[in-house]
């Protein structure tokens, strides 16, 4: 069997390079991160295996690539690129997700987001980058309360540090579970209690435009909301809205509906917004722990056959 990384940058090209043992299957590296769907079936030829970092993989490209069998998808988003249950039925293709990987990685930059929020550092950065002096009212966090939407393992990360910080943790799961330092509660309460929402579920189609401009109007005003899971989940246009009229105090966003950011975007015209470009999970630590995620799902499928 062989795998074929098909989108691989320079630095997880480097990973992949360095990770892959003498025994495992090869693996070949295509280190075209701009790769587009049209190109993938001279690429993908003969290959078993694709490994995808962020490449849209459409069922009529994939009907166009017989020898594919498996998708490695580096990551939980593989919706966002891909239909998994259509490749499957009328493909054959088994497309499988990496979770955990970035955990700590996604939690810390959710963290982050929420302090550069609280002091208002873009908004500063922002005016003295044009010879301007805006100084701006922070608010401090410890003894304030936040509010995970979802409690996996970045959510459970992001509870460990918030707990940290001295916060009263809430949070809504769709199976409720015992977790220590952290409250679970209905939506509607943690939208109204919290200084700071933070989202953290995984996007599928019952989650898509889950906090919605009926539920961001719930949200306590002034409150921070952070968004490093993914755009889709949440209503923009609302949360621009939101934040532009004072509903709430601040939207720090990674992630978004349509990614890379389109030039000129609502989004990037909201001055109370922190915006980052979906590089939550790009640590060192993390690419290694995604690589070597990958080539055991590659090792695994050729022993299964």
């Amino acid at each position: 069997m062989r795998a074929c990384f098909v989108d691989a940058g320079n630095a997880l090209g480097d990973v992949m390079e360095k990770l892959r043992r003498p025994a495992d299957m090869p693996v070949t590296v295509n280190r075209n991160p701009d790769i587009t769907p049209d190109e993938l079936p001279a690429v993908l030829a003969g290959h078993e295996i694709a490994i995808i970092d962020h490449t849209h993989l459409p069922t009529a490209i994939a009907k166009q690539i017989p020898s594919l069998k498996h998708v490695v998808f580096l990551g939980t988003g593989a919706r966002s690129y891909m239909n998994p249950e259509e490749l499957e039925a009328e493909c054959g293709i088994q497309v499988h997700i990496i979770k955990g990987y970035g955990d700590t990685a996604v939690a810390e930059m959710a963290f982050a987001l929420m302090w550069a929020a609280a002091k208002g550092i873009a908004f500063m950065d922002r005016g003295i980058r044009a010879g301007k002096w805006l100084r701006t009212d922070g608010v401090e966090l410890t003894r304030k309360t936040v509010g995970l939407i979802g409690l996996g393992g970045i959510g459970t990360e992001m509870a460990r540090l918030c707990n940290g910080a001295g916060m009263r943790v809430l949070a809504w799961n769709r199976t409720p579970r015992e977790t220590p330092g952290v409250e679970f509660t209905d939506l509607d309460t943690l939208l109204a209690e919290s200084h700071v929402v933070s989202m953290h579920l995984l996007l599928n189609d019952e989650t898509r435009g889950f906090l919605s401009a009926e539920r961001i109007a719930r949200m306590r005003k002034g409150a921070i909301f952070v968004n490093t899971a993914r755009g889709a989940l949440t209503d923009e246009a609302a949360l621009a809205r939101a934040a532009e009229s004072g509903a709430i105090g601040h939207i720090a966003l990674d992630v978004y509906a349509e990614e890379p950011l389109p030039a000129g975007h609502f989004l990037s015209k909201v001055e109370n917004a922190t915006l980052a470009a979906h590089s939550a999970f790009r640590t060192p630590e993390a690419s290694d722990n995604l690589v070597e995620a990958a080539l055991e799902h590659c090792r695994r499928i050729a022993r299964e056959g």
